[in-house]
């Protein structure tokens, strides 16, 4: 990713494009829900939901993370972290992120902890899509699903 010469690039790990369905609880609350991922890596997630988050909110995030953060088989995790930033539905929709986000808030969450749940602790929660290897018809037909 190039950065502009008014920020600096501080994420340490590879980011992956992955539209990952995933589990949403707020820790302090019994506020819970579901989204999908734009992207991830071993130390943060940015993803769409209709939940009511908020900056500096500690959230926990439950997820099939794919084998290529894991760098072993993907496997379920529950991941403890705080709410970095709140992208509103019209920032997204100008920022071309793609068909289904408009609608929702897009969430910066830096991972803190991550606890690895058995294989079975899941839904058939397998990865939907890998964004980059997609076609714009596959992509549109995958946030189509994600929303209904």
């Amino acid at each position: 990713m190039t950065t502009s010469p008014n920020r600096i690039e501080r994420r340490v790990g590879q980011r992956f494009s992955y539209l990952l369905p995933l589990f949403i609880r707020d820790s302090s609350s019994s506020l819970q829900g579901m989204g999908f991922t734009q992207d991830l890596s071993s130390r943060g997630v940015f993803f769409f939901t209709d939940l009511p988050l908020m900056a500096g909110m500690e959230i926990e995030v439950t997820l099939r993370m794919p084998s290529e953060i894991t760098l072993g088989e993907g496997m379920p995790v529950r991941c403890r972290g705080r709410v970095l930033r709140i992208t509103s539905p019209v920032a997204a929709q100008h920022a071309g992120t793609g068909a289904g986000a408009e609608t929702k808030i897009g969430v910066a969450v830096r991972l803190d902890g991550y606890e690895y749940l058995p294989s079975d602790s899941l839904p058939n929660f397998s990865r939907v899509s890998n964004i980059e290897s997609q076609t714009e018809e596959q992509r549109n037909m995958d946030h189509a699903a994600v929303r209904s």
